[in-house]
């Protein structure tokens, strides 16, 4: 018998929210997964962005 999937647990992608006013090119993402059920809001995360050499607040988009 197969194993059921995680139908609550979904990807999701981080894009920076810092880099769209900079002006410089590039655009730093990440992909996630998170647990719809208990994160029901958005999702916000300090990453890396390796075009502004710094850790910057990145947030979920659709």
């Amino acid at each position: 018998m197969a194993k059921k999937k995680n139908v609550a647990r979904q990807v999701i992608h981080l894009e920076c929210t810092e880099q769209k006013g900079s002006g410089v090119p590039g655009m730093s993402r990440y992909t996630t997964q998170k647990n719809k059920k208990n994160t029901t809001g958005r999702l916000e995360l300090m990453k890396y962005n390796p075009y502004l050499r710094r850790y910057t607040l990145h947030r979920e988009i659709k």
